[in-house]
């Protein structure tokens, strides 16, 4: 008798072992035909999946949240087995799932080309429509090497190479196709269907560029052509957003050769960037913070105390000078915690909150450079909260809610929360007894703010668990940029300390936290978030002045160099070019509000009015549209 509990709380018995998908059958013929996979006393398994013990089992539909990684993997093996059938003697190596998709890399004669794809994408649909059923079976590892051995697939080989030998392999085969794999998978073929190939790339075998460059195809997965169909119209549409083009366009900020993963701002890039910071300088004082500067270079010997050489080390700068070893900062926590010990503190004066707008380095690979978003030199809204354990919940629901009302300010409604609970043993400091208080303070204080969250599993810093702030664009995309961190370690390890009220000696806790993190990431966001079309009171040059002729010159002048005296950014176009030309490439610079001048208006002492929409909002004395703008330029 096997006792079956299903996850409405009903259990069912039967009188001999059966599959998932006969589990499923029994249920329903509809929930049999929808069977994708199981999950068997939580773990995923194939709906072939025999039962021969009670356990607890849910049936794994597209409606489940594991579905869509499933059919991205089961995606993977179809596009090997097109390529296999399209390209006799390609070795297929590794196709995991990433994100909105899934890659595999081959050992080709030729690497493969975009002209390619369709090909290869007119084969995977002939698969899905033959429904081939996905098998599995097992082999030991020796008995598994053989196998590959013989189909020619040394790149396989050297794979379970590395599993130990006392490991039991499974194998999935569709058609003449099989390959090694963890699974689950879908039962056949015919579940698949939602798919596009995206490009072609060149991949080291192992990620090492001492060995050979495989071939690498990237593809897209879905649940049904409805989801497929949004994800590419996304895809279309941040095409148009992307940073780059329009850094370009609006011309705010460039990169180049000589110096990569680093930015050259411009003028107008630049004015954004001070905006934000002096807005962000503005939470800073209204919320208790002190404002300090930490060096950029620094001796490898308070890298060593605070635990990142061992943990970090492979991304920092390190240089030498007079047979001292030393690294540019790839973080601002031991600089603070620096300023935090000289002198002597009471634990009257806890909370002690810092703020830097601090720039850091940290040497990532130049394969995961993206323009702004991902660099090599950044600035970070950068804080840190010494206080008390007692204090902690208190300090991190502040500053969620200070994080919200900035999030908002800079257009963002929607807002994801995840806790990054810690990495596994070997990658992380302390004892377990310290993690579990620190992400159970997250937890509480998260549940004090009446928000639900998401959990990440092994995703937290080498010092502490964080609370993450995932910020939903105007497409659908999310960006993480905000954490706040409770962190018992980094003190402990720098010999932080204060006075308690019976005259002892104490550790602080030390919580990390920016809002905005990553400046330069931030900005790149806000560009693509709002296309260039910045709110007035971001935007880089929030009025022009037009004129209809040179005869307005002189008054033109005078327009912009008033309002610019009352700290509006407005710049004025005097070139001798027809008026239709100035306000088409004025609004084609997204510029908030255009101020046509002619004989008029320069009589009268007046702006006729545009907004870069095309609204006529009518001619308007200087000092009305001052007023309008200033209000503009309040943000709470």
């Amino acid at each position: 008798m096997v006792s079956i509990a299903l996850p409405d709380g009903s259990r069912r018995e039967f009188p001999e072992p059966l599959t998932v998908h006969q589990l499923a059958q029994s249920i329903g013929i509809g929930l049999a035909a929808a069977t994708l996979a199981g999950k068997v006393d939580g773990r995923l398994v194939d709906a072939s999946f025999e039962l021969t013990t009670d356990a607890t089992v849910e049936v794994v539909t597209s409606k489940s949240q594991e579905a869509l990684e499933i059919v991205r993997h089961s995606t993977a093996h179809l596009l090997a087995q097109a390529v296999q059938r399209l390209y006799p003697g390609t070795q297929v190596t590794i196709g995991p799932v990433i994100d909105n998709g899934f890659y595999y890399d081959f050992v080709t004669e030729r690497p493969f080309t975009l002209d390619d794809l369709p090909l290869i994408e007119a084969e995977m649909k002939r698969i899905v429509d033959s429904n081939l059923p996905i098998e599995r079976r097992t082999l030991s590892r020796d008995l598994a090497i053989d196998f590959f051995h013989a189909l020619g697939e040394s790149y396989k080989v050297r794979i379970i190479e590395d599993i130990p030998a006392s490991e039991t392999l499974s194998l999935y085969s569709q058609g003449e196709f099989t390959d090694l794999c963890r699974g689950p998978h879908v039962p056949d073929t015919g579940r698949l269907g939602a798919f596009k190939l995206m490009k072609v790339a060149g991949a080291y075998w192992r990620g090492d560029s001492s060995n050979a460059m495989l071939s690498r195809i990237y593809g897209t997965a879905w649940l049904n052509e409805k989801q497929l169909k949004t994800y590419l119209s996304q895809l279309e549409e941040a095409e148009k957003r992307d940073h780059r083009k329009l850094a370009k366009q609006l011309n705010l900020f460039h990169q180049q050769e000589e110096a990569p993963g680093m930015v050259f701002w411009h003028p107008k890039g630049w004015s954004i960037w001070q905006t934000v910071e002096q807005y962000m300088r503005k939470v800073y004082r209204d919320n208790g913070y002190q404002e300090v500067r930490s060096p950029q270079v620094v001796d490898s010997s308070l890298w060593r105390r605070s635990g990142h050489w061992d943990n970090y080390k492979e991304n920092m700068f390190v240089t030498e000078s007079e047979n001292r070893q030393y690294a540019l900062k790839p973080m601002n926590c031991p600089g603070h915690i620096q300023i935090f010990k000289f002198g002597l503190r009471s634990y009257r004066e806890l909370p002690i909150r810092y703020g830097e707008f601090g720039g850091c380095h940290r040497n990532e690979p130049s394969g995961a450079l993206h323009g702004i978003m991902r660099v090599r030199a950044f600035t970070q809204d950068d804080g840190h909260i010494f206080c008390t354990e007692q204090q902690i919940e208190a300090e991190i629901q502040t500053f969620h809610h200070q994080a919200q009302k900035v999030y908002k300010a800079f257009g963002f409604e929607d807002v994801v929360v995840k806790i990054a609970l810690r990495p596994e043993p070997g990658k992380r400091l302390g004892s377990d007894d310290v993690w579990d208080k620190a992400e159970n303070q997250l937890r509480s204080a998260l549940s004090a703010c009446g928000v639900s969250w998401e959990e990440l599993p092994g995703e937290g810093a080498f010092y502490s668990p964080k609370i993450e702030y995932h910020l939903r664009d105007a497409i659908g995309r999310e960006w993480q940029v905000g954490t706040i961190q409770v962190d018992y370690h980094m003190p402990d390890r720098l010999g932080a300390e204060y006075v308690d009220e019976h005259s002892q000696r104490q550790r602080p806790v030390m919580l990390h936290r920016a809002i905005v993190g990553s400046m330069e990431r931030f900005i790149g966001i806000l560009i693509e978030h709002h296309a260039g079309v910045f709110p007035t009171w971001l935007a880089p040059v929030q009025a022009m002045v037009l004129t209809v002729t040179d005869a307005q010159n002189a008054y033109a002048e005078q327009v912009r160099e008033q309002l610019r005296g009352m700290g509006l950014r407005v710049e004025a176009d005097l070139r001798n070019e027809k008026i239709g030309y100035k306000i088409r490439e004025s609004t084609l610079q997204r510029v908030p509000y255009l101020l046509v001048i002619g004989d008029r208006e320069k009589e009268n002492a007046t702006v006729t009015v545009r907004a870069r929409s095309g609204e006529d909002l009518g001619t308007q004395s200087i000092a009305a549209f001052a007023e309008r703008l200033t209000r503009e330029n309040v943000v709470d």
